[in-house]
């Protein structure tokens, strides 16, 4: 297997996929040219990943020589699971999810209610929606829990 703990040299390249892949998939549904092109830059993801110890303990990367997808987890849930948008498609996020529920006991997770694509992805990896739903901090958009 390919995945690993992320450490701090992995810092630009994690960069690099949250803010593309936020970019690609949030961009079209929230529209923020503030958030997207503004406050999410590579430099400062990089840094607050390179900074913190605690945060790579939780992060884990699917590297078979180039970094393709990362995932983070704190306690049983998912916080952010992304692959590279070049490489969507074969496997790399379905690996790195697998490995957090047999790896880090992880239980469940909020996905964006319009995130279709997502939402089918997660149930096809064994995840079910609850009606549990929050409002998404500053959108008028919700998230909806889903567990294993």
């Amino acid at each position: 297997m390919y995945i690993r703990q992320a450490e701090a040299k992995d810092a630009s390249r994690i960069a690099e996929i949250l803010v593309f892949s936020n970019r690609v998939n949030f961009y079209p549904i929230f529209k923020d040219d503030e958030y997207s092109f503004d406050e999410l830059q590579v430099v400062r993801v990089a840094e607050e990943y390179a900074g913190s110890p605690e945060v790579l303990k939780n992060t884990f990367v699917y590297d078979d020589g180039v970094i393709r997808g990362m995932i983070r987890v704190e306690d049983d849930q998912i916080q952010k699971l992304f692959v590279d948008p070049f490489f969507t498609g074969r496997g790399f996020g379905a690996a790195l999810l697998e490995y957090a529920v047999e790896n880090c006991g992880v239980k469940w997770l909020w996905a964006l209610e319009v995130n279709e694509r997502a939402i089918r992805f997660y149930r096809r990896h064994g995840f079910r929606l609850t009606d549990e739903k929050v409002l998404e901090e500053g959108t008028t958009e919700y998230l909806v829990k889903m567990v294993t």
